[in-house]
C-alpha cells in the first residue's frame, strides 16, 4: 500500500512538472505571437536597386541550385518597429525568414552578452530566451552573428534544422533583418556544422580583404554544402547560430550574404 501511494505521488508530481513545462512553453510562444502582432508589415513604395550579382553553387551529387538574381527577389516588407523600440531599449531589430516559424525580435546587450539567453522580451525568466546579436557586433560589422535556441517545441531557431535539407534551402533562400536603418535581405550561401568554439565565432569585424578571405575560405572548408558562391570582400555576412547535436557540443550555422 505504501509503495503504491509513493508511486502515485511520484506520478502526480511528474505529471504536474510536465504540465507546468508545457504551459510555460505555450505561454512563451503566445507572448512572441503578441509581439509579432504589434509589428505591422508595410509594403515598400519603391523597389531598391540591386546591389549584388547572381551566381551558382553546387550540392553533393553535382546538383546545382540556381541562384535568384537580385532583379527577381521581391523587396523586403518593412515592419513598424517603433512600439518595440519604445518598449525595450535592448531591442535592435526584427529577424524573419519568410514562410518559416522564424519571425522574432533580436536583442543586443554589449555590456551583458547573454542577458537574453534565458529571458523574454520583458526581461523575465524564460527558457526560450530571445534571439540576440553577438555582443562584439555593431550593426555595421562585417559579420552579424545572431544566436537563438533550438527549442524542442519548434520555436526560436529550431526551424534552422531544415537547412540541412536541399529542398528546404531551395524554398527558403532569403533572410530578412530589419533595424532602425531599414530592412535588408540576405541570401543564404552555405550551411555548416561546427563546434561551439569554432574560429568563425571570432570573425566579427573585417579589417582587410586578406582577413575576410581567410576566414571565409576556412568556414567554407567545413560547410555541409554550398547554395551559392561565397561573398566577396565588402559584402556583409549574416550568421544564424543554434545548437545542433548538443551531445557533441555542435552548432548549426546558416550563412547569408547581404544583397
Amino acid at each position: 500500500m505504501i509503495l503504491a501511494l509513493l508511486s502515485l505521488a511520484v506520478l502526480l508530481v511528474c505529471g504536474y512538472m510536465v504540465g507546468s513545462e508545457l504551459l510555460a512553453r505555450q505561454k512563451e510562444k503566445e507572448d512572441f505571437e503578441q509581439l509579432a502582432k504589434l509589428v505591422a508589415v508595410e509594403k515598400p513604395s519603391i523597389s531598391p536597386a540591386p546591389s549584388a550579382h547572381p551566381s551558382t553553387g553546387s550540392l553533393p551529387g553535382n546538383e546545382e541550385i540556381p541562384d535568384e538574381s537580385p532583379s527577381e527577389i521581391e523587396p523586403a516588407q518593412t515592419r513598424n518597429l517603433s512600439e518595440l523600440f519604445a518598449m525595450n531599449e535592448d531591442f535592435v531589430g526584427w529577424l524573419c525568414i519568410p514562410e518559416t516559424d522564424i519571425n522574432y525580435p533580436v536583442m543586443h546587450t554589449p555590456d551583458d552578452p547573454e542577458k537574453y539567453l534565458r529571458r523574454n522580451f520583458q526581461g523575465e525568466y524564460s527558457e526560450s530566451g530571445v534571439p540576440f546579436l553577438d555582443f562584439r557586433c555593431s550593426l555595421d560589422s562585417g559579420n552579424l552573428i545572431i544566436y537563438g535556441h533550438n527549442m524542442m517545441n519548434g520555436t526560436m531557431f529550431a526551424a534552422l534544422q531544415g537547412y540541412v535539407q536541399e529542398d528546404f534551402c531551395k524554398a527558403h533562400p532569403i533572410v530578412e533583418f530589419q533595424t532602425a536603418d531599414g530592412c535588408s535581405k540576405y541570401q543564404v550561401f552555405a550551411v555548416a556544422w561546427v563546434k561551439s568554439n569554432d574560429d568563425w565565432y571570432q570573425f566579427v569585424n573585417v579589417d582587410t580583404a586578406e582577413d575576410f578571405n581567410k576566414a571565409v575560405d576556412k568556414i567554407m572548408s567545413k560547410v555541409l554544402f554550398t547554395i551559392n558562391s561565397a561573398p566577396e570582400y565588402g559584402v556583409q555576412i549574416l550568421t544564424l547560430s543554434t545548437c545542433y547535436d548538443s551531445a557533441h557540443n555542435g552548432r548549426l550555422l546558416v550563412l547569408a550574404a547581404k544583397i
